[in-house]
């Protein structure tokens, strides 16, 4: 019996803003996830063609505009029709001249502190994203500040403990990880990310594939053998 195709991700790099220096990691870290092809691409070119084929598509620390009209409405048919959506760290510094994205990805970036440890806090551990962290998380990352609280439009998963690190400005209820449904597509989206090595880190690794494969639709195809939930 042959083997399954893997499902495909398309992981979308541009900047044309701030660069992130853990791109590369992170690319490398979706590719040892094993359970989906990645196609990793700069040119904005990709969003010109059919998406159809891929299970979502990833924006990993993006920033700036990064795509052309044409690819902004295949973007939107594409999550519109079932597609799914993964943004990571940078990726609320993107587009904010397009108003559809801000509601895309639940929440643009604000400012953040300096780059300390701190700790996030588990707020479901429903989610295939944030069930295997602990209630509370050790971390360090640059603790995103967002223009706008999300909550209420999106479901929350992580939160971040201000009091754990220097310069927190959303207060106590301060969301860095999330997911939503746009049409009939899903999105995910976590502020952490920004250092290489958050990429060898065991439990945001398993963060990411959790929030990958619940955005692709593929937790039944990969884990259980059953329906997404």
């Amino acid at each position: 019996m042959a083997t399954p195709a893997r499902p495909a991700l398309l992981v979308y790099t541009r900047t044309t803003d701030y660069r992130h220096d853990s791109i590369p990691a992170g690319v490398a870290a979706l590719r040892a996830l094993g359970d989906f092809t990645v196609d990793a691409t700069e040119d904005p070119a990709a969003f010109e063609e059919p998406l159809d084929r891929y299970a979502a598509v990833v924006f990993l620390s993006t920033s700036g505009e990064v795509l052309t009209p044409a690819g902004r409405r295949r973007l939107a048919a594409y999550v519109g029709a079932g597609g799914g959506f993964v943004g990571v760290h940078a990726a609320a510094c993107t587009e904010y001249d397009w108003p559809y994205y801000g509601e895309l990805i639940g929440a643009r970036f604000d400012r953040h502190p300096a780059f300390q440890p701190g700790r996030a806090l588990t707020e479901d551990h429903g989610h295939p994203a944030t069930r295997h962290l602990p209630a509370v998380w050790e971390f360090t990352d640059e603790w995103y500040d967002f223009r706008t609280n999300p909550r209420g439009s999106v479901r929350v998963l992580l939160r971040a403990d201000e009091s754990s690190y220097d310069g927190g400005g959303m207060g106590e209820d301060h969301p860095l990880a999330w997911c939503r449904e746009q049409g009939a597509g899903r999105v995910f989206y976590t502020a952490l990310g920004h250092a290489a090595e958050a990429y060898d880190d065991p439990d945001f690794r398993a963060h990411l594939h959790g929030g990958i494969t619940w955005a692709a639709g593929a937790i039944g195809q990969l884990s259980r053998g059953g329906g997404p939930t």
